[in-house]
């Protein structure tokens, strides 16, 4: 891959509005895909990718322009993070995702459109594309992604005109939703993957591609299993794993397999320390 990665980070905040709290720990689901995903993309690192990460307040223009600039780049990569809440609209057939200062009344109309991020990826001139997505649904989006047929809003996840990764959940405002996992807090699919790709998967290669570190992603979501992910389970009541495709050129570094490489040679502290500091990412994500 010569041309790099492009790496956009959207972790947005509803805001007050008790309703939209399943999104209150979206920020910090972003930031941390932000720090830990540009050192582990095998064929580039932290050199090669470019990340876009978007203020937790912005507006759905201004989430979508991010988009759309980086799936203008030929010859590139590009990943799309989404972190925080999901609404349906009234129809149940659309999805959106929740930004900041949105009301009952206006969380669709302000959203930033499932619809809109697609076909900016779809249509953009980069070479490859991923959506990772850290996501809860309140109770009427939920009801809508279970809905079968044509044309609902369930078909936009299980029939995606991009490859999909990640989990979305079922949120409840009020006491039982304080209780669910957010985006971004524990046993959320943002603070799996990082802590797989931080800590790597001992026995597999160097080089991982998504579907290789699922089992162990999903090990570590709440009331997850490996056996799940392979079903293509939920993982837990109230939850939808979105399984990453097969194929693909999109690799990982697996940082279990330089452990074990290393570990296995008889070099200086000093030289272990020089390939320990090569295998991990050099440059912090740029805005």
């Amino acid at each position: 891959m010569a041309g790099g990665v492009d790496l956009v980070v959207i972790g947005a905040d509803g805001g007050p509005d008790r309703a939209y709290g399943g999104s209150a720990q979206a920020p910090e689901g972003a930031r941390l895909l932000a720090e830990v995903l540009p050192g582990m993309f095998f064929d580039t690192g932290a050199a090669g990718c470019r990340v876009t990460a978007t203020a937790p307040d912005a507006d759905a223009n201004a989430l979508l322009t991010a988009v759309r600039n980086a799936a203008q780049h030929s010859g590139r990569w590009l990943v799309v993070c989404l972190v925080g809440q999901l609404v349906a609209d009234p129809r149940g057939r659309r999805l959106a995702l929740v930004t900041g200062g949105s009301t009952h009344d206006n969380a669709y109309r302000r959203g930033l459109a499932w619809d809109w991020v697609v076909s900016a990826m779809v249509h953009g001139d980069h070479e490859e594309a991923l959506l990772l997505v850290d996501a809860v649904a309140d109770r009427d989006a939920w009801a809508a992604l279970e809905r079968d047929g044509e044309d609902t809003a369930g078909e936009l996840l299980s029939y995606s005109r991009v490859p999909l990764w990640g989990r979305v959940g079922r949120y409840t405002p009020g006491r039982r939703g304080r209780d669910a996992v957010r985006p971004g807090g524990e046993g959320s699919f943002s603070r799996a993957l990082t802590t797989v790709l931080r800590h790597g998967v001992p026995g597999a290669p160097a080089a991982v591609a998504p579907l290789d570190l699922q089992p162990a992603v999903a090990g570590l979501l709440d009331g997850g299993g490996a056996a799940d992910a392979a079903s293509g389970g939920s993982g837990a009541p109230g939850a939808r794993l979105l399984l990453p495709p097969h194929g693909g050129r999109l690799l990982m570094r697996n940082r279990a397999a330089v452990r074990g490489a290393l570990a296995g040679l008889s070099l200086s502290e000093e030289l272990l320390a020089v390939l320990w500091r090569e295998s991990a990412p050099t440059e912090p994500p740029s805005a």
